[in-house]
């Protein structure tokens, strides 16, 4: 049987969506981590750890190509939605050289990672969603005939990790966070994506008040729905869910239907929800693994093992044997130490 190399661009931290997809792999294949530095995490698990350079380089999609033909990549899994429309928009040209990327075509990405689009895909499907403006002027107006109240959230509209998220409480910290968010999407990390519309790249939300949800909504790579995995946010840290409750309701199932017949998605999308006096709220549809992916593994529905199944073909009736999600399953991330060894098989 044909090798199955799986490349991890961006790898970062991501060493368990390393080590779940070596363990499904069963050694019938290798992972390929790359990233900009050769000190990122999850480089040290993965069978071979490549350096690349940065995702808005002009020499970045090159490399890729040439880590693909170098060590025969079977399939992409991107772990950045800043890199997700380059990586998208090249699809083709990787699949000439035998690669799936197993991200969206760049039309479904940019629903995800513009959030404003996101905002206008969910109300066209008459999804409950917090109110969202792009103009401050707007908002100042709804807040002065109040239609729109406190707290409030500001945010880039192509963000990542909840980077330049504020919280708001009055009219004078909306306008002076405005004017900073404005400085800040000059410099990095988001400015190259947010110089798409310098004039409308700011979000204006109102805040919920209620349960945190995660969901992970899974499609396979034709677009067909799969299966909908939900757990209850007990924790956040740094824009990512810290702990967490895995749950079981058939009301996030029918969302999960609903989203992924009209998205069309292909592979597993990271989805926020908040639950406000008994109705479920969609903030945001993140079209990667998400952060949260590891609470639903560890509650028993295995995707890396899935996803080398479709690789191979399999169809997904087949797949039975990966799929035993149970309820009220809680784990915790920490952190640990990695020994960064340079007797690593690194290719520099």
């Amino acid at each position: 049987m044909k090798k199955i190399n799986i490349l991890f661009t961006c790898a970062g931290r991501r060493n368990y969506l390393i080590n779940y997809f070596k363990e499904a792999l069963k050694g019938e294949g290798q992972i390929i981590a790359a990233d900009e530095q050769m000190n990122a995490p999850a480089m040290i698990d993965a069978d071979i750890a490549i350096k690349v350079s940065n995702i808005y380089s002009d020499n970045y999609v090159n490399e890729i190509v040439e880590i693909v033909k170098k060590h025969s990549v079977t399939a992409i899994i991107s772990l950045n939605d800043l890199e997700l429309p380059a990586l998208s928009r090249n699809k083709s040209l990787f699949e000439q050289h035998g690669a799936k990327v197993l991200i969206s075509n760049s039309n479904i990405i940019s629903i995800g990672f513009d959030k404003w689009k996101t905002y206008k895909f969910l109300k066209d499907l008459n999804l409950n969603t917090p109110k969202t403006y792009i103009k401050l002027d707007k908002a100042l107006e709804d807040i002065e005939n109040g239609s729109l109240k406190f707290p409030l959230v500001l945010k880039p509209r192509w963000g990542s990790a909840s980077a330049g998220l504020y919280y708001l409480e009055s009219i004078k910290e909306l306008k002076l966070s405005y004017k900073l968010q404005k400085i800040k999407l000059k410099y990095p990390i988001l400015c190259n994506a947010n110089k798409k519309d310098l004039k409308n790249n700011i979000l204006i939300q109102e805040k919920l008040e209620g349960k945190e949800y995660g969901m992970d909504i899974v499609n396979d790579f034709n677009g067909n729905y799969y299966g909908s995995f939900a757990r209850e946010k007990l924790a956040m840290r740094s824009g990512e869910t810290d702990k967490a409750i895995s749950i079981i309701d058939e009301r996030f199932e029918k969302l999960g239907v609903k989203i992924s017949q009209n998205l069309k998605h292909l592979g597993s999308i990271d989805c926020d929800l908040f639950v406000v006096d008994n109705k479920l709220y969609l903030l945001e549809i993140n079209p990667r693994f998400g952060g949260g992916y590891p609470f639903s593994h560890e509650a028993g529905i295995n995707l890396a093992a899935i996803y080398i199944a479709w690789l191979k073909g399999e169809n997904s009736e087949n797949l039975a044997q990966y799929n035993h999600y149970k309820e009220n399953i809680m784990f915790a991330k920490c952190d640990r130490l990695i020994e960064l060894s340079r007797n690593k098989n690194y290719d520099i």
